[in-house]
């Protein structure tokens, strides 16, 4: 079994930034990598960010990069996500995805999903 434990969520105001962070534990020996979609207010969970499980190779929703950075810390099987500059339009329900494939902007690519974290960002 396997458990995502995500934090990090809040109120900002635009222009401020947050950080997410994943924790992963249990059977994850075979995930391909770590990443994070997102559910905004009535549109569907969309492709946010992802890392491979060796740290070394990062990728982005087209809109999102310049402001978010993916990172990854294997010892811990965590992952964390620093948003910057954020905006009204990123005000979404943030999940955390373990991926068994290695298609990352796809939602059928994730094996296990966290519970959510919730992103406010007022303007």
């Amino acid at each position: 079994q396997v458990q995502l434990v995500e934090s990090g969520g809040g109120l900002v105001q635009a222009g401020d930034s947050l950080s997410l962070s994943c924790v992963a534990s249990g059977r994850t020996d075979r995930v391909v990598g770590q990443g994070w979609f997102r559910q905004r207010p009535g549109n569907e969970r969309e492709f946010v960010a992802a890392i491979d499980s060796t740290g070394r190779r990062a990728f982005y929703a087209d809109s999102l990069k310049g402001r978010f950075t993916i990172s990854r810390n294997n010892s811990k099987n965590a992952a964390s996500l620093q948003m910057n500059s954020l905006k009204p339009e990123d005000t979404a329900l943030y999940f955390c995805a373990l991926y068994h494939r290695g298609i990352w902007d796809n939602a059928r690519s994730v094996g296990y999903w966290g519970q959510g974290t919730q992103v406010n960002v007022s303007s």
